[in-house]
């Protein structure tokens, strides 16, 4: 447009002082601007991409192959063209990689009429994440180097990447199991489905608990006695607010509560019960759906930041898995936990406040964070209190384990005021040997 705007200018000056030579050479100009801007539109407007990706969810380490086949279905060559695969900028720059690329997502083809050209990488997953490739940027323009054009062409592909899920070692189902049945002996609680016995009636006893066969057997009331409710399973809250993953070892600490929670809830779906999920963290599904992916860029920079992932995240509303048995409750916390991203909206004790009546009674709730504030810990005492059975797991990175109970750290002490139990885990390895002591006393 600026040399269509300065040709015009430079035209007007010409009429304006009657210069023949500068009118004649700024009309032969004009229209070769606006030849060049009808031919470039053409040929964008023909071309058409068609996408395979080799599947659709991996487990770390795995790897896929996309191939795009781009043709030139126009009556018109295109002089030159410019393929670019787009894909998140941060994925390939953060140390450790989280992808790794073999191939060219770049390539310069010269297309004739109804001819087509290949371009094929091959991607390696290295992080769990939901990544997008594609679209595909196209870049042509006349043969000056006057006028160019840029285009987006072919829908994006997306891989979902699942968390890694590390064996947990050390318990005994049968004595030392870390999750499990708990007898709960507040009356809140008990199961009218268990039959524990028979009583003489008490003053007070509703009438649906009368025991009318004995009743009737032994000539006076007796009212029947049930067992307290168990407590299976566990519900995960895990913090994934930016803050609470900071610092040089922030990023590694995160994906370290990732692991966490994938892998104890691999633990309890193994016994066979319950297990859900609830954290403040964004689904990048999400993120994805409201953004889109079609759009008109002015130039490549432009594009390529569109690609990157944004840095702001204030999500306000939960993500959650609600509680449940099977399978397929356990490959939904994966494929959700894969997705997460951290949020700089909700931190902990606002994600209690606004889900905390969602979270289920009859199952443990294992906090999952890396960092205790007052706050957090404060709102875990609050859910103690109201009934539930609490654990929480501080997760730091690369940190030293904690020599000396005598003197515990900060963190320590508030969750210990809260009456709350605890565990440290600073390594995958540290995982493994979570439940050598029991996480529910």
């Amino acid at each position: 447009m600026k040399w269509i705007l300065a040709t015009v200018g430079l035209l007007v000056v010409g009429l304006i002082f009657q210069l023949q030579y500068l009118v004649y050479a700024m009309y032969a100009l004009l229209g070769i601007l606006l030849l060049n801007r009808f031919f470039t539109r053409q040929w964008t407007e023909k071309i058409t991409v068609q996408r395979h990706a080799a599947g659709e969810v991996f487990e770390l380490g795995a790897s896929c192959e996309f191939t795009l086949t781009v043709t030139n279905q126009g009556a018109l060559p295109v002089p030159w063209l410019l393929l670019e695969d787009a894909l998140a900028t941060d994925a390939l720059a953060e140390s450790p990689r989280r992808l790794e690329v073999a191939g060219a997502r770049l390539k310069l083809v010269r297309l004739a009429r109804n001819e087509s050209t290949t371009l094929a990488y091959q991607v390696t997953f290295r992080q769990r994440g939901y990544y997008q490739f594609g679209p595909l940027l196209l870049e042509t323009g006349d043969v000056f180097g006057l006028h160019r054009r840029f285009q987006v062409a072919g829908e994006p592909a997306f891989a979902l990447v699942l968390p890694k899920v590390l064996p947990v070692q050390g318990y005994n189902l049968a004595s030392r199991r870390p999750f499990g049945a708990i007898r709960v002996t507040h009356r809140l609680f008990e199961d009218p489905t268990r039959l524990a016995g028979v009583r003489p009636y008490q003053p007070g006893d509703p009438l649906n608990r009368v025991h009318w066969r004995a009743t009737a057997r032994s000539g006076a009331l007796h009212s029947r006695v049930f067992e307290t409710s168990r407590i299976t399973g566990a519900t995960f809250l895990l913090d994934f607010h930016a803050t609470s993953f900071a610092g040089a070892h922030g990023r590694l600490s995160g994906e370290l509560a990732i692991t966490t929670v994938a892998s104890l809830a691999n633990a309890v779906f193994i016994t066979g019960q319950q297990i859900g999920c609830l954290t403040n963290g964004r689904d990048a599904a999400d993120r994805i759906r409201e953004e889109g992916w079609q759009a008109q860029y002015l130039n490549r920079t432009e594009a390529q930041q569109r690609a990157r992932t944004p840095q702001t995240n204030d999500r306000l509303q939960p993500v959650r898995v609600p509680n449940g048995r099977g399978l397929d409750k356990m490959r939904q916390i994966l494929e959700t936990l894969a997705r997460l991203e951290s949020t700089d909206g909700l931190n902990f004790s606002e994600l209690i406040a606004t889900a905390g009546s969602q979270i289920a009674h009859d199952a443990t709730v294992i906090a999952v964070l890396g960092q205790v504030t007052p706050e957090s810990a404060l709102a875990l005492g609050q859910l103690t209190h109201q009934g539930y059975l609490v654990t929480a797991i501080v997760v730091a990175f690369d940190a030293e384990p904690i020599p000396d109970w005598a003197q515990p750290p900060e963190w320590a002490n508030l969750l210990l005021a809260q009456g709350i139990d605890f565990r440290l885990v600073n390594s995958e390895e540290a995982i493994s040997h979570l439940c050598t002591e029991a996480l529910i006393h």
